[in-house]
Parts: structure tokens; C-alpha cells; sequence
């Protein structure tokens, strides 16, 4: 058991994000890596995507997202719809999450993206 992922596919990544360029910067080094990433920036357009039946393995939230829901009702409404979804929540005015969803992962803002990529290719590395 290495870490290399020859062989293996990346996850497919939801990423919620408000902040623009944080969602920018983080999509692009998901990109870069090989990730598919959907980006979304409130719950309401996460939900969709979900909705639509877009083939998706993690969910990649920010806790403090715009609207009435935020990341970790967003969190709960996913994991009802897909019992399966990976989910990793990220925060930089929390430095924990409320009534987190079973066997989620959480990372403190500000983050380095080589970081959170290495992450979430582990989480689908133990799954495939």
C-alpha cells in the first residue's frame, strides 16, 4: 500500500465555496492534479448538482457558505440523498464542526491546496 494512485481514479469533488477567489484557487489546483471538480457557492446549487444525478464522491464545503443552509446542514441534506459521499468540511472561523456527518474530515483556512488534494485523493485511495 504506497501512495501512488496508479490505477485508481481521483475522486470526484464538490466544491462549495462562496469566496470567489478562494474557490478559484482551490478548483484550480484540484484541476491541475487531475481531480473533476463542480463548484457551487451556496447549498442551494450543491443540492442541484446532487439533484441531477452528477457523479460525485466528495463533498468539499466551506462550513460559513451564504443562504439559510449552511455547509453542515449541506453536509446532512447530501449524505441523506447519497449515503455513500465522502465529505470534508473546511472553515477558518471554526476550529472544529458542529455535529459533523460520520467519517467526514475537516480542514482548518487558511489551507495549502497540495494539502487538501492529498486529502481527498487518500479518502477515494482507501475506497477504490
Amino acid at each position: 500500500m504506497g501512495t501512488s494512485l496508479s490505477g485508481s481514479r481521483l475522486p470526484r469533488v464538490l466544491l462549495v465555496e462562496d469566496e470567489v477567489l478562494i474557490s478559484m484557487m482551490i478548483e484550480d489546483a484540484m484541476i491541475e492534479r487531475g481531480f473533476e471538480v463542480y463548484t457551487a457557492t451556496n447549498a442551494d446549487d450543491a443540492l442541484q448538482v446532487l439533484e441531477d444525478g452528477t457523479p460525485v464522491d466528495v463533498l468539499f464545503t466551506d462550513i460559513n457558505i451564504d443562504g439559510e443552509v449552511d455547509g453542515t446542514k449541506l453536509a446532512r441534506l447530501a449524505r441523506a440523498m447519497r449515503p455513500e459521499l465522502g465529505v470534508v468540511y473546511a472553515s477558518g472561523t471554526q476550529g472544529s464542526v458542529p455535529d459533523a456527518v460520520p467519517g467526514s474530515n475537516f480542514v482548518p483556512k487558511p489551507y495549502a491546496a497540495a494539502d487538501v488534494c492529498a486529502m481527498l485523493a487518500s479518502l477515494k485511495a482507501g475506497n477504490a
